[in-house]
């Protein structure tokens, strides 16, 4: 059997973390941020967690699982 293969998006936009947890960046930060105001520009820096029901499928799409 040929190895699996990482998809080459999720690779790029996941990262795991020490415990297990998926860390990933906020959308919207991007373009047009005239009209978003600086606390909501601010928010969007930081890094997410991924959310627990989305888990299993970003793993998978990474192949850890």
């Amino acid at each position: 059997m040929p190895k699996m293969k990482t998809k080459s998006s999720a690779k790029k936009r996941f990262k795991l973390t020490g415990t297990g947890k998926i860390k990933r960046k906020h959308a919207f930060k991007s373009h047009i941020l005239t009209k978003k105001s600086k606390k909501r520009k601010l928010k969007l820096t930081h890094d997410g967690l991924v959310h627990k029901s989305d888990t299993a499928n970003v793993l998978q799409q990474l192949t850890l699982k």
